[in-house]
């Protein structure tokens, strides 16, 4: 569950077969005699209508013969209306009614701000607004989220080509790990300049090690620099020559990254 802070409203936003639903509740609920204003809204003809061209369109199980009698009803002084009748009636799953902690009346998005419209234009705009801040971080999060599984992957690559072609099978665990380490120190002198041990020395106060510091530009070309030195092991090159390609890589790389970032920047 998510939430989003509008005109001093904390509104719930969950999830309901990978589609984001909104509270209505929450958005009433700071409003006097707000909890009404939701079956009021159901109430109206033209929501009554909308509601039901978005079912068809969405939910293949929508019985549209009993919503064309709830539409002939819609507008009249007697036609009443409430989400528990609007859902048994219509099997509709625009707008769903939960209990419990985090209970209420939730509709997809798209329902929700059409609510939002209705109770305020400007309400509308602030919910859109906070509502795409928030699906921006969740972005940036699974993309971050992706590259640490890409840099598994790439990492695992890399210890393979390690592991294949420069460790000979009489050696110690102590001696392999040294190949490792020795290994790993290659791409961060290529990227940093300097080695895990060189950047302890210079960063006594600060926890981890120099990879932890890195932005997300260094991770990203590290990530890449592992697969490509996997490539050159595997092909024999020495460690010397592999060490002054990755540095030109890595240059050239972290230029168009950090381009790339300066244009979305400036967007």
């Amino acid at each position: 569950m998510a939430k989003v802070f509008v005109n001093n409203a904390e509104i719930s936003i969950i999830t309901v077969n990978d589609k984001d639903y909104i509270s209505l509740t929450d958005m009433v609920k700071p409003m006097e005699n707000g909890l009404s204003l939701i079956e009021k809204w159901l109430r109206n003809k033209n929501t009554i209508e909308f509601l039901g061209i978005w079912e068809m369109m969405y939910n293949p199980n929508f019985n549209s013969p009993e919503f064309e009698g709830i539409k002939n009803e819609a507008g009249l002084n007697r036609f009443i209306m409430s989400v528990k009748q609007w859902i048994e009636r219509t099997t509709a799953i625009g707008i769903i009614a939960r209990a419990g902690r985090y209970g209420g009346t939730y509709a997809h998005k798209d329902l929700a701000f059409e609510f939002a419209s209705w109770v305020s234009p400007q309400f509308k705009l602030y919910l859109i607004r906070e509502f795409q801040r928030l699906k921006d971080e969740e972005q940036k999060v699974l993309g971050w989220s992706a590259r640490r599984e890409l840099s598994k992957i790439n990492y695992r690559i890399h210890t393979d080509a390690i592991r294949t072609n420069l460790i000979p099978d009489e050696i110690t665990p102590e001696q392999a790990a040294f190949v490792y380490a020795d290994e790993a120190d290659v791409l961060n002198m290529a990227m940093f300049g300097q080695t895990a041990r060189q950047w302890r020395e210079t960063n006594p106060d600060k926890k981890g090690n120099i990879r932890d510091y890195a932005s997300i530009n260094e991770l990203i070309c590290l990530s890449n620099m592992e697969s490509l030195n996997a490539v050159f092991i595997n092909d024999g090159m020495p460690q010397a020559e592999r060490l002054l390609k990755l540095n030109q890589i890595a240059i050239h790389q972290m230029s168009i990254l950090e381009d790339v970032s300066d244009r979305k920047l400036l967007k």
